[in-house]
C-alpha cells in the first residue's frame, strides 16, 4: 500500500509503494491519529454470504468476518472479507509476511498490519476473546477484529470509502474491495417479502432461500438438476441444490431427502425447512418453507418454480436438514 509518513514539524508527505504480488496484494495499514471512543454495538447480522463467498472463504474465516463486523454497527462483514482476500487470499497466501514475518513495508498477518498500527487499535480497544495473549497481528481472531475496529475508527459505515482508503491509501484498492465486497454478498431476494432470507435464523438457511428463490420461473423437468444441466428442475434436484449452495449434502430424491435431518412439528417450522408431501410408504413431493404459511417449490408439469401455500391436503412431515446431518443412501433414481 501507500504508507503516509508524517514528519513532525514537516508538510511534506512522503508515500512509499510497495511491491504488488502477481495474485495477492499485500498492503499494509495507514497509521494515523484516531479517537479512541469504542463503536457501538451493531444489531444485525449483515448480508447473506453469495454462493462465491461460501465458496472461496474458508468456513472459520466467514464466521470471523461476520462475527467481527457487528462491533461496527451498520459495517457489512463483506467488507472485511474483501480486505481479507486482496490482502492475502483469507490467509492462504504463502508471500512472506502473512503467517511470520514481514512484507517489504513491514506489514504482517492475514490483514497485514503495520506493528505500530496493531498496536495503537489494540491500546484503544479491548480485542474480543478467541484470539492470542497477548493479542497478535498473526492471529486471524485478533486481526480481523482489530480491521473492523480501525474502519469503524475511521468513518466506517458513514463514509465506507474514506475508511478503506485510511486502511490503505489508493484508489485502485478502494475499488477492488468494494468490488469483491459487492460480489461475497448475495444479491437482493426478487420482489422482497416471500424470498426475504432475513427471515432465517441462520446463514445456512438463508442462503438455501436466496438459491431458490433465484430459481423462481424456470421450468419443472422431471429428473431436472437446474437449467445448466437439462433445462430445469424437479422438486427434489431444486431442494438439493438449494441445500448444496449452504454447504450441506442432501440425497437426490424425495424417498430419501425425508429422512435427513430432524423431523420439525408444523407448530415448529422455520424458513428453510424442507415440506414433504404423501404418506410415509409414498413421499412424493417436497418443497422449501419461506415463512407466512408459503413454500417455494417446483410443482409438475408445465408449473414453473413457484411459490404457494404450503398447506395441503396431503401434507406429511417437515425436516430440518444441517451440516453432518445424517443421511441415506439414494434409493431409487426418480425424484
Amino acid at each position: 500500500m501507500l504508507v503516509k509518513a508524517l514528519g513532525a514539524g514537516c508538510a511534506a508527505v512522503v508515500f512509499f509503494v510497495v511491491v504488488i504480488a502477481a495474485v495477492v496484494t499485500t498492503v499494509a495499514v495507514f497509521d494515523q491519529s484516531l479517537s479512541a471512543t469504542a463503536p457501538p454495538t451493531s444489531t444485525g447480522t449483515g448480508s447473506a454470504p453469495s454462493p462465491e463467498a461460501r465458496q472461496d472463504i474458508p468456513a472459520e474465516m466467514l464466521v470471523l468476518y461476520q462475527a467481527a463486523a457487528e462491533i461496527c454497527s451498520g459495517l457489512d462483514w463483506s467488507v472485511l472479507a474483501a480486505i481479507g482476500k486482496i490482502e492475502t487470499d483469507h490467509g492462504r497466501s504463502p508471500l512472506p509476511g502473512v503467517t511470520s514475518g514481514e512484507n517489504v513495508s513491514g506489514a504482517g498477518g492475514p490483514m497485514q498490519f503495520l506493528a505500530p498500527t496493531f498496536d495503537s487499535v489494540i491500546a484503544r480497544h479491548r480485542l474480543p476473546a478467541g484470539g492470542a495473549s497477548p493479542p497478535s497481528r498473526y492471529n486471524p481472531s485478533d486481526a480481523i477484529h482489530a480491521a473492523a475496529f480501525y474502519l469503524c475508527d475511521s468513518g466506517a459505515p458513514g463514509d465506507l470509502r474514506a475508511a478503506i482508503f485510511a486502511y490503505n491509501h489508493a484508489d485502485w484498492y478502494v475499488d477492488q474491495v468494494l468490488d469483491q465486497a459487492a460480489r461475497y454478498r448475495a444479491p437482493e431476494p426478487p420482489d422482497g417479502g416471500d424470498c426475504d432470507p432475513r427471515l432465517a435464523t441462520n446463514h445456512a438457511a438463508a442462503q438455501v432461500i436466496l438459491f431458490a428463490c433465484a430459481q423462481l420461473g424456470q421450468p419443472y423437468v422431471w429428473g431436472g438438476n437446474g437449467p445448466d444441466v437439462n433445462g430445469g428442475w424437479d422438486c427434489s434436484g431444486l431442494t438439493q441444490a438449494a441445500y448444496r449452495s449452504a454447504g450441506i449434502s442432501l440425497p437426490r430424491t424425495t424417498y430419501d431427502q425425508v429422512h435427513t435431518g430432524t423431523t420439525v412439528s408444523e407448530g415448529e417450522l422455520a424458513p428453510g425447512d424442507l415440506l414433504f408431501y404423501g404418506t410415509a410408504a409414498d413421499v412424493h413431493h417436497v418443497g422449501i418453507y419461506l415463512g407466512g404459511g408459503e413454500m417455494i417449490h417446483a410443482p409438475t408439469f408445465d408449473q414453473p418454480v413457484q411459490i404457494s401455500p404450503y398447506r395441503w391436503p396431503d401434507y406429511y412431515t417437515a425436516t430440518r436438514p444441517a451440516s453432518g446431518s445424517p443421511t441415506h443412501a439414494d434409493s431409487r433414481a426418480a425424484p
